[in-house]
């Protein structure tokens, strides 16, 4: 199976029906171009932000947009690099988890609805499954996979490979698969909005 091939138009509408009858909205652009757009009408003025690390959301250009301060959100993530003092940066992250939104992507999306964030230190998980009211993930349809076991084996197959050696060149560490969530399904008593913007476009992992 090939990992880095754009979904075909009739499988990405397929999954966007699962998603949404999974409870996440989903919108469709063509473009990181276009993805970043979406992603400042989707943020109030005002709103505290955090958010992971992710290829593609560097390559749609929010990570240096966030950083440009052009914007009018609380930036969370900048407040954590900036304290230099370990104990506390770590309380700083600990609070960071209650961010009104939270951006990031998938490792792996599955046609039936599901997608999987795996995680080294486990750190922008709490957002995900619990702890902020907004997510947003955008997500290359290239990511899309027939099922949820396809899904596993792009993750242990195709990103992880391509993980450590980013993580190799980076900051010579190798990355793990230390903690693994599967988003099945949001529960509508929660009151959270889970978004999710499906780019035609090859980016990230």
């Amino acid at each position: 199976m090939k990992y880095n091939k754009l979904a075909e138009k009739e499988i990405v509408l397929r999954t966007t029906e699962t998603l949404k009858s999974n409870g996440v909205e989903v919108f469709m652009v063509e473009s990181g171009v276009l993805a970043l757009e979406k992603i400042k009408e989707l943020i109030p003025e005002g709103a505290s932000v955090m958010n992971g690390s992710s290829k593609t959301l560097e390559q749609t250009g929010f990570v240096e947009y966030l950083k440009s301060g052009k914007h009018k959100w609380n930036n969370l993530h900048e407040a954590i690099i900036s304290e230099k003092d370990p104990s506390k940066q770590m309380a700083l992250r600990k609070e960071a988890v209650l961010s009104d939104f939270y951006l990031g992507s998938v490792h792996a999306l599955a046609e039936t609805g599901e997608f999987i964030i795996a995680s080294n230190s486990g750190s922008q998980l709490p957002h995900v499954v619990f702890t902020s009211p907004n997510l947003i993930f955008v997500v290359s349809t290239k990511k899309i996979v027939p099922t949820l076991a396809d899904a596993m084996k792009r993750l242990e197959e195709y990103v992880i490979p391509l993980e450590d050696q980013n993580m190799m060149t980076k900051y010579n560490m190798h990355t793990a698969i230390s903690k693994i969530v599967i988003f099945k399904h949001e529960n509508p008593m929660m009151g959270r909005k889970v978004r999710m913007i499906l780019i035609n476009e090859d980016l990230g992992f």
